[in-house]
């Protein structure tokens, strides 16, 4: 936008410029023509009333040198009752030109070697006529124009100077209101809510920051609102999770007690964690420092050993590859352990008892992948499946289990595919990147995954 404006000043400008400097140019030049060809009239009329007085030579050399140089001025007198002719100073105009005037009467100018001459016809005593010739150099015609001419030329370069600086300077106060609105959009989409505009600047940019900032505090109102309303409904459920923990401390003894105990309080410390999350307005997924993160190997393990008791219930056959050496990955432990308890709760809520699962763990040079694999009927639809908020249909389906997955995939800059596994089923990859770039599906790192799987199976 500055630069166009400066585009358009100085267009504008340079052609108004030329507008009036080429016409006032033009005008100066025939100015110093004109003054040139007066003075030379000037010095004809100083020597006609002589030539109306006397024809003597000796005389009119005297007037002549008066009237101006002899180089400058001639006078041509024909004969006339049986005197010769008579030329005095130096003649620059063709003879035929001076008998042209002689004969018609009236003055003329013509071009010459060396500038122009003015003839202006005199009548002498004898009765002839007599011609004045005077030489106007081009030095003298143009006396003065080039001077001005230059002077013009200033005038126009700093009136065009002068009009870009003046666009520069409204194109500045233009465009620093418009990119200040540009920077608080940008921080208001990467999170930071307290991004405000200055109300400053033409009145449409002035508004536009008005409704920048109107609109940037209703979404901190809404977030807030949003905050409350999850905190409140997760308070909601600490009567029925008392009540089933005060429950299962009743069941006695033995592996099915104790598995209902420790989901109990697991679902407990998830719910302390989604109440203090809402209240703390931070993101439940945030992006691990150097050094943090957790071992992929050790949760997937412990994991695996909650939910074998209630496979072995269901006699469900199932496997884990890859888990037996460490393998660190920039994602929190509880974020890790939320998106495997749902993946493999989708596997025994959505297939019927006595269906094989397997979770395998590769670690790559970049990347960790994570495959969940069961030998169920699969997914239909799986792009219907990944969309957030969608459920499969299917009672109990609310379509968030998949989104928990996704988020934690895309915070490391990974993915997550659903595809056929190996088992004959739905198999759920999880591309957790460790240097922060994202890896093309499909890519080497998938290929090794997928020679891998093979052998595990074979």
């Amino acid at each position: 936008m500055r630069w166009a404006l400066v585009k358009v000043c100085l267009a504008v400008t340079a052609m108004v410029v030329v507008a009036f400097a080429v016409p006032l140019g033009l005008v100066i030049k025939e100015m110093a023509r004109d003054r040139a060809f007066s003075n030379a009239e000037r010095q004809a009329a100083a020597v006609a009333p002589a030539l109306s007085i006397t024809t003597e030579r000796d005389q009119l050399e005297k007037v002549v040198a008066s009237a101006g140089s002899d180089a400058d001025v001639a006078v041509h007198i024909p004969s006339a009752d049986g005197r010769a002719a008579v030329d005095i100073g130096r003649s620059r105009a063709a003879g035929k030109d001076i008998a042209t005037v002689r004969k018609l009467g009236r003055a003329s100018t013509t071009e010459v070697p060396g500038g122009f001459t003015l003839l202006s016809p005199v009548a002498v005593s004898s009765g002839a006529i007599a011609v004045v010739e005077v030489f106007v150099p081009e030095s003298e015609v143009s006396n003065g124009v080039g001077t001005a001419w230059a002077v013009l030329a200033g005038v126009g370069v700093a009136l065009i100077v002068g009009s870009v600086a003046v666009a520069d300077r409204l194109g500045v106060r233009m465009v620093q209101p418009a990119q200040r609105l540009v920077e608080g959009a940008h921080e208001l989409g990467e999170g930071k809510l307290g991004a405000r505009v200055p109300e400053e600047g033409p009145t449409e940019l002035r508004l536009a920051a008005v409704a920048f900032n109107s609109m940037a505090d209703q979404v901190v109102q809404l977030l807030a609102n949003e905050r409350e309303l999850a905190a409140d409904l997760s308070h909601r459920l600490r009567t029925p999770l008392t009540v089933l923990r005060l429950n299962a401390a009743s069941l006695g003894e033995g592996p099915a007690a104790d598995q209902t105990r420790a989901a109990v309080a697991q679902l407990e410390r998830e719910v302390d964690t989604i109440i203090r999350t809402a209240r703390e307005a931070k993101p439940q997924t945030a992006a691990a420092g150097p050094g943090a993160g957790c071992d992929a190997a050790e949760v997937v393990r412990e994991r695996m050993a909650f939910w074998s008791a209630l496979a072995e219930d269901e006699g469900r056959k199932w496997r884990v590859a890859g888990a037996d050496r460490p393998v660190r990955i920039p994602v929190a432990r509880a974020d890790l352990a939320a998106a495997l308890d749902a993946l493999l709760g989708n596997v025994f809520r959505h297939t019927a008892e006595g269906t094989a699962f397997a979770v395998d763990l590769h670690n790559g040079e970049d990347a960790v992948i994570v495959l969940v694999s069961d030998a169920g009927p699969g997914i239909l639809d799986p792009e219907a499946a990944m969309a957030r908020g969608r459920g499969s249909g299917s009672d109990g389906s609310t379509g968030l289990g998949l989104d928990i997955v996704r988020r934690l995939a895309e915070s490391t800059g990974g993915d997550v595919r659903i595809g056929s596994s190996v088992l004959g089923g739905t198999e759920v990859r999880i591309w957790i990147q460790l240097d922060g770039r994202a890896r093309t599906p499909g890519g080497r790192g998938h290929r090794s995954v997928r020679r891998r799987r093979r052998a595990v199976a074979r």
